[in-house]
């Protein structure tokens, strides 16, 4: 099963980068870096190279059956004005053989997906919680988004649809404190099992941040210039007033664009406006939200 499996990954890695015949050399594939590549035109930028891998991540045998969980990581060297900077993403994958024949090969990771609880909009904190006071660390909250990218901490649950709780995370890292426990429709707050839904879910985030009285807290910008790293972004891709992701600014390109990571499909360093996403229509709308003290 692992000789046809690294196969087969082998040929998702092809679909990104493959070997000149002629030469040896590796080329990128224009086919399937087309869309990306067209997003970073459009703002003055180019994909000047491509790198690709894949990992197996876990493989399971049930009768005729056979699944395997595995990874495809891509890198893009994106040339702006006259710096160059590295993109990358990391595709887990579902596949699934019956035989000889692959039945299933998805992606784990779907942008647009939404979590439980996306329509409860949250309470107000409790008094005592509205006494807390922080200097919001940015560096950390960067370095935390940097480091955590592509993997999970252990520290906190790791959820399918993970964009918000590696935001919170960020924060949260970065000197937020929790408030709010142990009430789920109150505060911003992960105790053990139990966590927010402001924590975890896209659309209660949203709408915390502007209206929190104690901890976290988001002051809302016209444009995406005016945000630093640190800050915060939330997609509604549909336009349909429900928000389905996450992002944290953790770069500036050469105009002063935000460069943001995130988690589901596991991204670092991508421009801000996700043009190249699989859930991008063009009603999308967003939220900018710079993060501010409670001195």
């Amino acid at each position: 099963m692992r000789e046809k499996l690294m196969l087969h990954i082998q040929n998702q890695v092809n679909r990104y980068v493959y070997k000149s015949k002629h030469t040896g050399r590796e080329m990128m594939n224009n086919d399937t870096v087309f869309k990306k590549q067209r997003m970073h035109q459009k703002r003055g930028a180019e994909i000047v190279k491509c790198s690709a891998s894949g990992k197996i991540i876990s493989m399971k045998s049930d009768g005729g059956n056979e699944a395997a969980v595995y990874e495809v990581y891509i890198g893009y060297l994106i040339k702006h004005g006259n710096k160059l900077y590295l993109e990358e993403e990391a595709d887990q994958r579902y596949l699934l053989w019956a035989g000889e024949d692959v039945v299933e090969d998805y992606s784990l990771n779907d942008e647009g997906g939404h979590e439980q609880g996306f329509s409860i909009t949250p309470m107000e904190e409790v008094a005592e919680d509205r006494n807390l006071r922080f200097t919001y660390n940015r560096l950390e909250a960067v370095r935390y988004a940097e480091q955590w990218w592509d993997s999970y901490n252990p520290k906190y649950r790791k959820f399918d649809v993970d964009c918000t709780n590696f935001i919170s995370q960020c924060l949260h890292e970065g000197g937020a404190p929790m408030v709010g426990h142990p009430n789920k429709s109150s505060g911003w707050w992960m105790k053990g099992n139990s966590w927010s839904y402001t924590w975890s879910v896209a659309h209660a985030l949203r709408w915390y941040l502007p209206s929190a009285k104690a901890g976290v807290k988001g002051k809302e910008v016209q444009s995406a210039e005016l945000l630093m790293p640190g800050d915060v972004i939330c997609y509604d891709f549909q336009g349909d007033g429900r928000f389905d992701h996450n992002t944290i600014v953790v770069a500036k390109d050469a105009d002063g664009q935000p460069l943001v990571n995130a988690h589901t499909y596991n991204s670092r360093m991508r421009y801000w406006a996700y043009e190249d996403s699989t859930a991008y229509t063009p009603k999308i709308k967003y939220k900018f939200f710079h993060i501010i003290d409670r001195d």
